[in-house]
């Protein structure tokens, strides 16, 4: 659908990174995929394919793949596909030139003891203040790599980012729309992860439907409860970014926050589940960085604080879910 090619590069050769350069290749951007493993770079280059964190996709030959952070240089759009814990690290160490380009952010979490949005830790390591856009919304990159049809957001508080954004990105089953609301999207994109891992939890303990209505309901309330006092639009947690992200996560197979939930259900511990994945859970880290912002903003998050403690304090799963459901009566609020 694109026709004008761009020079693109992703940090970031995880399942998501992988498949938004699928997306950005089907446009033929010109397209490069950074990585710090010799061993999936060869791989992508050699075979198309990325066994470890993409198993049974075929990638296009016209994506290369590097280990030096150079080749991303003369990029027109650099997009940053990697965990949020590593964002700050990643960038300090291998130095990538930011100057002139835009800059899109695949990343959906809060960054520990700082409790930084990805858009905020951007500005605080290496001082990117415009040209920047958030992609976020339902999007499991092994439905994306596949050409299952998906819609995201492009949130930028300069419209014309977004638009640009947009436009690189949206594919006959890509599809893009566009924002200002960089806080709710950054937010919703984050905190949908903690959500997720307490339906995992009530997956892994064995409850029902109707229990899952209800965290999926309050905890988009909560959500918005939340993304409100820190200067998000309500609206944006109805939308893509907000409910639709919130859904998918909780409800997906693919979904790797509602899957350590679960294992939390089944009776793992949080140290067994980490030990034995190659993959990254944004939730987990989110859900203590979300829990300390509630507090230093004095916002009520019921459904967070009992994450944080299952997980953290070693709270028992069905303890938590019966505090919840013995709180103090009120109105249905948002």
């Amino acid at each position: 659908m694109n026709r004008e090619r761009m020079k693109t590069g992703i940090i970031g050769a995880g399942g998501w990174g992988t498949a938004l350069a699928m997306v950005l290749a089907t446009n033929q951007h010109h397209t490069t995929l950074w990585t710090r493993s010799e061993a999936v770079a060869n791989e992508i280059n050699q075979s198309h394919s990325n066994s470890v964190f993409l198993p049974g996709v075929t990638i296009p030959s016209s994506i290369r793949a590097t280990t030096n952070p150079r080749d991303l240089d003369d990029t027109d759009l650099l997009v940053i596909a990697v965990p949020t814990q590593y964002i700050r690290s990643i960038l300090h160490k291998y130095q990538f030139n930011f100057s002139g380009k835009i800059v899109a952010s695949g990343a959906k979490g809060i960054e520990r003891h700082t409790l930084l949005r990805v858009s905020e830790i951007l500005k605080d390591a290496v001082g990117i203040t415009d040209k920047f856009a958030v992609l976020t919304g339902p999007s499991h990159a092994e439905e994306v790599a596949r050409l299952m049809p998906t819609t995201v957001v492009a949130a930028s508080t300069q419209p014309d980012i977004a638009r640009a954004v947009q436009k690189a990105f949206t594919t006959s089953a890509f599809r893009v729309y566009s924002s200002v609301d960089v806080i709710g999207a950054e937010l919703g994109g984050a905190l949908k992860n903690v959500i997720a891992i307490a339906a995992g939890i009530i997956d892994g303990v064995k409850m029902g439907d109707n229990t899952k209505a209800a965290l999926i309901t309050r905890g988009l309330a909560e959500m918005t409860r939340f993304g409100t006092a820190l200067g998000a639009e309500a609206n944006t947690f109805s939308g893509l970014s907000g409910l639709g992200d919130l859904f998918v996560t909780c409800s997906s197979r693919h979904s790797r926050n509602r899957r350590v939930g679960e294992q939390i259900g089944a009776g793992k511990s949080l140290a067994e589940i980490l030990a034995e994945t190659q993959t990254v859970a944004e939730g987990v880290s989110t859900s203590e960085s979300a829990f300390e912002l509630s507090r230093k903003h004095g916002v009520e998050m019921p459904i967070v604080e009992q994450v944080y403690r299952i997980l953290f304090d070693g709270k028992s799963p069905r303890k938590a879910i019966h505090d919840l459901m013995i709180r103090r009566a009120k109105p249905e609020q948002w």
